[in-house]
């Protein structure tokens, strides 16, 4: 017999991503339509430790869907990794009355909500990363967002590069995936992108194609660095000395988690917060709220975390192609 939920709570974990706060505003306004009561955790689940709990209506959530960042606001907890801080977890929600668990994070968000849904707390998982990484979708609430601000800065830096006829080296952000690196290497003409999925760290190899290509008249060159493979202040200092072409190096940073969310990520976050709502109405617990093959689905935590996701090789080969 399903699990009667009457009270939900809701927390965001990890780093933010643009979107979380139009998956807080589904849920919430989702199961109050339903009847049920809805509570926010703030600071994630160190804020669940702490009890740094409240109330949530309506009214919690008007005019947030607009906005960047997480109401809810967000940290990582080393506690939580912990037997005693997972025990102490489960144990404030029962005092609470949290039968229900909506978590909006990355993998190591999913962790905790397993550990929540082993303790009796029916749990679901929201994917909210920029980086793209979560292996059971084809979609995290903030990618969307993020690559386009990536874009847009990068189109700018683009432009002074020309200017000065300069190599620039343009880092985004993507923890040890390559996702955002190889959406804006193609969407902004990068002449080099380097992903850690791919980059054998033959800089030789990168520095010839610097030289061939001012020798065939090139005026600039523009290289797409991802987060995994960094460095790139080090990379433009020793690209210089062995062209002799002025190289600049720009980290884009944190840039890439704020801002306005599109109208995709709006859209998307706001079909998974309700997802999940139905998911704990129908008794669900331990489920990964996915995006697959134009659809929204649900996957079992513990199977999505075993699945393991890679560059498209179509997309990669694309991408050297059009680079030429």
């Amino acid at each position: 017999m399903a699990k009667e939920i009457k009270t939900i709570g809701i927390l965001t974990s990890g780093g933010d991503a643009p979107g979380m706060n139009a998956a807080i505003r589904a849920v919430v306004r989702t199961a109050i339509n339903k009847g049920l009561k809805v509570k926010g955790i703030q600071k994630g689940y160190n804020g669940l430790i702490n009890e740094e709990i409240i109330d949530m209506d309506k009214h919690s959530v008007s005019d947030i869907i607009q906005k960047g960042g997480t109401i809810l606001y967000t940290a990582r907890c080393m506690e939580f990794m912990t037997a005693e801080g997972q025990k102490r977890g489960a144990e404030v929600c029962k005092k609470h009355g949290i039968d229900g668990m909506v978590v909006i994070g990355g993998d190591g968000s999913f962790r905790g909500a397993q550990k929540l849904a082993e303790a009796g707390v029916n749990t679901i998982g929201l994917p909210g990363t920029i980086d793209l990484d979560i292996a059971c979708t084809d979609y995290t609430i903030g990618f969307d967002t993020a690559v386009n601000t990536a874009m847009e800065a990068i189109d700018k830096i683009r432009d002074t590069s020309t200017s000065h006829e300069r190599c620039s080296i343009i880092e985004v952000m993507g923890r040890n995936a390559g996702y955002i690196a190889l959406w804006c290497g193609i969407a902004n003409g990068a002449e080099d992108i380097l992903l850690p999925e791919r980059y054998d760290n033959d800089e030789q190899a990168l520095i010839n194609h610097i030289i061939e290509a001012r020798k065939h008249g090139k005026k600039h060159h523009l290289i797409i660095n991802a987060e995994g493979i960094g460095h790139s202040t080090g990379m433009a200092r020793r690209i210089e000395a062995a062209t002799g072409i002025e190289t600049r190096a720009t980290i884009l940073g944190y840039m890439q988690r704020g801002g306005s969310p599109t109208c995709k990520d709006r859209m998307y976050a706001s079909v998974m917060g309700a997802y999940a709502v139905d998911l704990l109405c129908e008794g669900k617990s331990n489920r990964l709220v996915a995006y697959k093959g134009g659809k929204f689905v649900d996957f079992d935590i513990d199977e999505a975390l075993a699945m393991t996701k890679d560059i498209d090789e179509y997309e990669f080969n694309i991408s050297a192609l059009l680079s030429k």
